[in-house]
């Protein structure tokens, strides 16, 4: 019995060695067409043909009622370069700029503390950061909107202080929108900073120690520029999303500050003009592809800086 069982064992190895060699080069185009299929459908049909029909959408015109009439023109271009929009655009990308500065600041500490903690500590703190994904991102702003409302704890907690004689306007003002978005995007800073770092090998810096350079030197030279990648990675998911928020704008800009997402919101709804946000769609667009484009020159810097003498 155990000798049929061992010679059963030994065909069944000696047949998928055979299959192994023989069958693998016929199979491995077809699965890995297979396997790319899925999500060459999905980019496909909610990407590719959303974006196309943006970018044909924004050189229509519209009728009298605000139906879209497929009739070609460059009157909303036109209309996208006015100062008035070119403003807003501007004051878009400050804001998202602020918001990924803040972020980097506030995200590069964190998480590099976080990617030198022992692995129990790093679990649970990464949890930490991860929890705001837990809960939809408009209950969070709701949220900042009790706290930084008239009578609300912030407002309650100075005025008890007597740090202020009344009530601030904390809320429905620039400041509270940026505090918004940072709040929202912080996470995405940090999580991709940390994949660098915690892959950074200590044994450089020490090295870059050894030869005479300190803290700030070995940093500069060794660290950042190893680590840059994952900067480079959650300045993007943090610049690009920034640009185009609309909710946190409105909500807790209380339409105050007006910016390029909320404009885009209000041509496709209350506006009625749908071409002339596809043309602002368009050009938000093309900022993404110019974002895009710098992360992937700065990304592929990376590592080259490393190599930097530590001698002046």
């Amino acid at each position: 019995m155990r000798a049929g069982v061992t010679s059963i064992v030994g065909l069944l190895i000696h047949w998928s060695k055979v299959t192994t060699f023989t069958a693998r080069p016929a199979r491995t185009p077809l699965a890995a067409w297979l396997l790319l299929a899925p999500l060459a459908g999905w980019l496909l049909l909610f990407v590719v043909a959303p974006t196309a029909l943006l970018v044909v959408i924004s050189f229509c015109e519209r009728d009298f009622i605000g139906r879209t009439v497929y009739h070609f023109t460059w009157a909303n271009y036109v209309r996208a370069f006015d100062p008035v929009y070119l403003t807003i655009l501007l004051r878009s990308v400050g804001f998202a700029a602020l918001t990924t500065a803040v972020c980097l600041l506030a995200g590069y500490p964190l998480a590099y503390f976080i990617a030198r903690c022992g692995a129990r500590a790093r679990a649970y703190l990464l949890v930490l950061v991860m929890i705001p994904f837990w809960t939809s991102f408009l209950i969070r702003t709701y949220a900042w909107i009790i706290i930084l409302a008239h009578d609300g704890l912030v407002n309650g907690l100075l005025v008890s202080a007597r740090l202020l004689a009344e009530p601030a306007d904390l809320l429905y003002t620039p400041g509270a929108v940026v505090l918004g978005l940072i709040h929202n995007y912080l996470p995405f800073m940090v999580l991709p900073i940390y994949a660098s770092v915690e892959k950074l090998d200590r044994s450089l810096v020490e090295a870059a120690t050894d030869l005479g350079a300190g803290p700030w030197r070995a940093f500069q030279s060794v660290t950042l520029p190893l680590t840059l990648p994952g900067v480079v990675g959650g300045a993007t998911l943090v610049f690009i999303p920034a640009v185009a928020m609309f909710a946190i704008v409105t909500l807790m800009g209380g339409g105050t500050t007006e910016l390029i997402g909320n404009t885009i919101q209000k041509q496709f709804t209350t506006g009625r003009n749908q071409p002339f946000g596809a043309a602002l769609g368009t050009l938000l667009l093309l900022v993404f592809l110019a974002a895009f484009a710098v992360a992937g020159r700065l990304g592929k810097s990376g590592g080259r800086g490393s190599g930097l003498s530590l001698h002046r």
